[in-house]
């Protein structure tokens, strides 16, 4: 992925990609020990659903712990599922 600051100087776009031949952008912030993806309209490919995740930092930042959910044809978020970062020292 590559991370740079969007235009306002607010939060971030976030360019992933991978070895699927998947690619997309998300905004991306960070506030309050929380961080947040967010893609809602179409990018490098259609839209057939909405992604958003949201990872909360642990109090001594050494782990995020986070979801990915996603919302069909402009409906409600479901979870599709968990995930948890840990700092390696």
């Amino acid at each position: 992925m590559i991370v740079g600051p969007d235009p306002e100087g607010e939060r971030f776009t976030q360019h992933y990609f991978d070895s699927r031949g998947v690619a997309r952008l998300y905004a991306m912030t960070f506030g309050g020990g929380i961080w947040t993806l967010q893609r809602d309209a179409p990018d490098f490919t259609s839209l057939p659903f909405a992604q958003r995740f949201v990872g909360t930092f642990s109090d001594d930042g050494a782990s995020i712990d986070g979801r990915w959910e996603r919302a069909l044809d402009g409906g409600p978020w479901e979870h599709d599922f968990e995930l948890t970062y840990k700092r390696i020292t």
